[in-house]
């Protein structure tokens, strides 16, 4: 019992030393994450991390290396000359890691697949999905335009989302389909405006719903202000219901609470469309995921 003892207390300590002069592969991926999606916000959605940690990761490997490796930059954050080398060392430990990974026999159609979904569909994405599709699915909700710049930016490999332009010419995107999806003024039952005055919008700066509305008003020489600013569509609707103003809604997702705002003053919409996009070998290791996906929004 007393070797046994021994033993186990050298195995404490040995632990304890390499505790502290070892580093997780997490804190590598938050590295490599924080460097590709240029901002600790960005990587934080896409590994599934909140910010505060990811920023304890960031602050564990700093006090480790003895330095800063991110410095806050105009489009968010860039590595410092140190943080070039450690990302440096942070692809090969990963690359190192997954390698071991394989040994047990994994294949890359186990590596996990990043879906991209308008917040407006996320909901009527995953219902019904089945268990095969979404077996190794890290999902990423935003509004369509973070998921059409993630796609180009390399961070989502699959997306569901609203467009109003066609997808830049990129041969590692496949657009598997795509369909109008019209837009409708909505408002509460009791909304009213008076005459002459400006119309109060629900929207969110930046969105592909914003520029629609926007473009619309402006086409038309309509003056508006924002009346309510959320980037949460579910916000929008709540505030629509309290009757502060309009916002636009996909014609299909209408709720019963709120009406379509027929009104004669309103301008009429530019149509975006609704896409369904994969890159490059994707679509074939993952063939599950994107027919249930292809039958859900476009019914083939």
């Amino acid at each position: 019992m007393r070797g046994e003892d021994v033993d186990l207390k050298g195995q404490r300590i040995m632990h304890r030393r390499y505790q502290h002069s070892s580093i997780p592969t997490e804190i590598m991926r938050s590295v490599v994450g924080i460097s590709e999606a240029g901002s600790i916000t960005k990587a934080a959605k896409l590994l599934g991390l909140s910010q505060p940690a990811i920023s304890s990761q960031i602050k564990r490997i700093e006090h480790a290396v003895g330095g800063s490796i991110f410095q806050k930059s105009a489009n968010g954050s860039s590595t410092t000359e140190l943080g070039k080398l450690v990302l440096i060392q942070a692809r090969k430990i990963l690359e190192a890691n997954d390698q071991l990974l394989l040994l047990r026999g994994a294949s890359p159609d186990d590596q996990t697949i990043r879906l991209g979904l308008t917040n407006f569909y996320s909901q009527r994405a995953m219902e019904g999905m089945s268990k095969a599709a979404m077996s190794n699915v890290c999902i990423y909700s935003d509004n369509s335009a973070e998921i059409a710049k993630s796609m180009l930016d390399g961070y989502v490999d699959v997306g569901v989302f609203l467009s109003i332009s066609d997808m830049p010419g990129d041969a590692a995107i496949d657009v598997i389909a795509q369909r109008d999806d019209e837009l409708t003024w909505v408002r509460s039952r009791d909304f009213t405006l008076s005459p002459g005055a400006p119309i109060p919008l629900l929207t969110w700066p930046g969105q592909i719903v914003h520029n629609v509305m926007i473009q619309a008003l402006e086409r038309k020489g309509m003056i508006y202000r924002i009346a309510f600013s959320s980037p949460d569509y579910h916000a929008r609707i709540e505030a629509a219901k309290a009757g502060i103003g309009l916002t636009l809604l996909p014609t299909a997702l209408i709720p019963a609470s709120l009406l379509a705002a027929n009104e004669y003053y309103l301008p009429k919409l530019a149509i975006p469309k609704l896409v369904l996009c994969a890159r490059e070998g994707i679509r074939k290791k993952h063939s599950i995921l994107i027919e249930e996906l292809h039958v859900k929004f476009f019914g083939i």
